[in-house]
């Protein structure tokens, strides 16, 4: 490899879904830098097969309320 071309490659923690913690190399951040996960193999329907609805920003209620009456006719 050349000399000073490359980023630096450190140790980073990663923190799951569930609390649980291992330690990987990484070129993000600095060395001791940690980085939590929002969706891992643990909770990501593509590999668990359950779907359940993360709403983390108001989206789904947002949508709900503005929608809430289209295709309701009495």
């Amino acid at each position: 490899m050349k000399q000073d071309i490359h980023p630096d490659y450190h140790e980073i923690k990663v923190i799951m879904t569930d609390g649980t913690e291992f330690t990987t190399r990484s070129t993000m951040g600095k060395t001791g830098d940690s980085i939590r996960l929002d969706i891992d193999p643990k909770s990501h329907p593509a590999w668990t097969g359950v779907h359940r609805m993360m709403d983390t920003g108001g989206q789904v209620a947002k949508f709900n309320r503005r929608f809430a009456g289209i295709g309701i006719k009495k």
